[in-house]
This record gives structure tokens, sequence and C-alpha cells, in this order.
């Protein structure tokens, strides 16, 4: 059964564990080619389903405590760009997450026929960026088409290629209009069908390069948050995990010379919480190698800081001090390889071993006031022997 709050899960002494890429797990430890397709780790739904299972059992076995659907790259136009229907959109995205609670229960009855004390599994719903959903990928640097952005990606040497509208707050507001139907129709293909809502504990907006997305994802999740209202089903925590794959966020400001800041980031995510325009449960990074973690989450919790203490909020956000919510940290970095959208190949960079990127997980942030608890897990080329050094590196050396 769901569960509908963070409350009593995680904190800094005991930090969830989440699971480990899972595409690139895919690819990586079960040989699925999966790379040359749009929806990638979604094609193993419709070819490998009981690969699938496999995967999630892998993470389980491996130590994780929440499991991700195989929903990132899902969305009605990337399965109509692989030759799908909107119908088989919905039926795979249903699928993924049949997949995951499946697996859940074949753990559960593992410990309990084992004798093993029962673990608290919950499923996220994974949603990637609208720049999953196009070709190259772009949840890295965040050049969508227009309405949702200014203007396409170009491969041209001398292009100019923007992520950033300049004065024409129109089109901005159209942009974000938008990238929030994206985001919202995605969000009721799940919220539609009451085994599939009922199934998962979480959403997971992940990697978002833009903070006009993360304006179009609170948009989203109001909307959600109204039909909930409406039908009296139960609402679900859930997180804002941007992206910063140089230690930078993607979005560069109107005149494109500067990279947007993370105290920019942080006010767009938080601030003037309405019920129609709420604040998320969690805040995160993910996608982003493990080395660039401290310096971001010091500049989060210094941002979210400031904002609490500033006379200017009114105590308007969910995340203020007087109020008994405080957001989750989720971290989630990759395993230290760059990806090739243009040739959709990994690079490998990473040679220090799992252990030392868990190790560096581990130490990149300290207990703070400013968050309720801490979600760690690992992102793109991150395996089930990652979670697995995380696990242990958290076992034996707690705060």
């Amino acid at each position: 059964m769901a569960r509908s709050q963070f409350n009593n899960l995680g904190t800094h002494f005991n930090p969830i564990i989440i699971d480990g890429g899972f595409g690139t797990t895919l690819e990586q430890l079960f040989r699925l080619d999966i790379s040359n397709t749009p929806l990638w780790s979604a094609q193993a739904i419709l070819d490998h389903a009981d690969v699938v299972i496999k995967a999630h059992l892998a993470f389980l076995h491996a130590g994780a405590e929440v499991i991700s659907t195989s929903t990132y790259q899902c969305s009605y136009s990337t399965f109509a760009r692989a030759g799908y229907t909107s119908a088989d959109a919905r039926r795979v995205m249903l699928k993924s997450v049949h997949l995951a609670s499946k697996a859940r229960q074949i753990f559960l009855d593992e410990q309990a026929s084992n004798g093993d004390p029962v673990q608290d599994v919950r499923i996220a719903l994974s949603l990637g960026p609208f720049g999953a959903s196009l070709s190259p990928a772009q949840e890295f640097d965040g050049f969508y088409p227009p309405p949702f952005g200014p203007k396409a990606y170009c491969q041209d040497a001398d292009a100019e290629n923007c992520n950033t509208f300049d004065d024409d707050e129109v089109a901005k507001n159209e942009s974000i209009h938008a990238l929030t139907q994206f985001h919202f129709e995605r969000l009721l293909i799940i919220f539609e069908n009451d085994a599939s809502w009922n199934s998962i504990d979480d959403i997971a907006f992940e990697t978002v390069p833009l903070t006009r997305e993360i304006q179009a994802i609170r948009r989203a999740m109001g909307l959600l948050g109204e039909r909930i209202a409406r039908g009296g089903t139960s609402t679900k925590p859930w997180w804002i995990s941007m992206v910063f794959p140089d230690g930078r966020y993607p979005e560069t400001t109107k005149d494109g010379t500067l990279r947007t800041r993370v105290a920019d980031i942080v006010s767009t995510a938080v601030e003037n919480s309405t019920p129609i325009y709420p604040c998320p449960s969690g805040l995160g990074i993910n996608c982003t190698p493990v080395e660039f973690l401290s310096k971001l989450v010091w500049e989060l919790e210094d941002s979210i800081q400031t904002f609490q203490n500033s006379k200017i909020s009114n105590l308007q956000s969910e995340f203020s001090k007087d109020s008994t919510i405080k957001p989750f940290l989720v971290l989630y970095p990759n395993g230290g390889d760059v990806y090739d959208p243009l040739n959709q190949t990994w690079v490998e960079k990473n040679k220090n071993g799992e252990e030392s990127w868990a190790k560096a997980l581990k130490e990149s942030f300290r207990p703070s006031e400013i968050w309720s608890g801490v979600f760690l897990g690992g992102c793109c080329r991150t395996t089930p022997t990652h979670i697995q050094a995380l696990k242990q590196i958290l076992r034996i050396t707690p705060e």
C-alpha cells in the first residue's frame, strides 16, 4: 500500500537508499540493447518485462529501499516518435508500475520466507524532463523547441543555441503552459488508474535543467492536487531533482553569458506556495558527478536558509522555519561517466570504483536542520554494486 508522506523516514543518521541508474543497468548488467530507441528503459517493458523485474530485484537485494519505475523517458510524444500510439503509451507506463510493484512483492515474500525483518520498500514514479523526450536528448542542456523553449537545438558549428527567453514574457508564459501540460498528462495516466496510483509512493521529477520547467512542474502538481481533492484520493510526496553536468545549472541568464544561480533555482522551487502552486516535498540533485555535490549541497542549504529568514517571503513557503514541514534532500549522482547525446554512447571517465563513489556521496552532506531527512542513491552508470557499496558505507560510518 502506498504511503502519502515522507514522515518518519530517513534522517541524516539513517538515510533512505534509492536504487541506481535503471536504464544503464539494463544495458551494463543485463546486456539489453536499448540505447538506440527513443523509449530507452521503457523499451524493456515491451520486450523484456522479466528482465525489468530482475533489475528491480537486483537493486533491492543490494540494499535499495526505493525503486524507480522505468518511465523516465515516457511521454506521448516519445512513444509517437518510436512508432507507438497514445494507447500504447498509457499501457506501457501502467505496466511499468505493475512490474515494479511485482518486484517489490517478490522481495517482501523472500524476506518473509527467510524469516528476515520485512523491509519497507517504496516505489517512485520516475518522470524525466521534457528534454528527455527529444532527439538528441536535452536534459543536460535544455535547448527546447517552441513552444517549450526559444529554439530547438542545432548541431551546426556556427549555430547559437539558447535555452532562455530574452524579454518576451508572452513566449515564456506559453512555454511554461506547454511544459505544464506535458507533465500533467503523464501524471494523469497513473492517477486515473487506481491500481497504479495506489502502488506508487513517491513522484520523482528528475534531471530538470530549467527554472521555468520547475515552475511548470509545480503547476502540474497543482492541477493534480485539484483532481485529488475532488476525488478524495491520497496525495503523494514528490521531489524535483536538478542536474548540474559540469557543476553548474544548464540554464543561462537572459544574455547567455552566465549560468542560473542555485539561489534562483531554490526561490523558483519554494516561493509563493499555494494549493494550486505547491512546493515539492523534497529537492534534489541527480545525474551529476559526485565530486560537485558538496559545494552544491552547501549552496542549496544556504539558499533555503536565506529564503526561510527573509521577511519578503511573508512565511508563504511551506519550507519556512515556522512550519512543521521541511524538504527532504535527495542526492543521486551518476557514476562519473559522460554521456554523448549525439552518438548515444557513454564515455568512461570514472576509474575510482564503487566504494570510492559511495564514500564521496556519503561525505557530500552533513547534518543540517534545513532538511527533514536524506535520500541517497545513484543515477546513470551506477549499478547494484554501487548501491551495495553505499549501504555498506552508511552501515559502518554512521553520522
